[in-house]
């Protein structure tokens, strides 16, 4: 997900797709452990996904 998606989301919006992001992580964490995985850069852009929205909420929670 892009930066410029994100930022046009609501607080709402962030912290739904927040969790919903961790959880997909997380299932692609354990599935990992069990499996050899096809797609490795799928985590990765989780990650940054997450990073991105950690980001966004830091940012707006300092601007008020």
């Amino acid at each position: 997900m892009k930066f410029s998606e994100i930022k046009d989301m609501s607080d709402e919006q962030l912290q739904l797709t927040l969790k919903e992001t961790e959880q997909t992580l997380f299932r692609l964490r354990i599935k990992a452990q069990t499996e050899p995985t096809k797609a490795p850069t799928v985590r990765r852009t989780h990650r940054k996904t997450i990073a991105r929205i950690k980001t966004l909420q830091t940012q707006r929670s300092k601007a008020k």
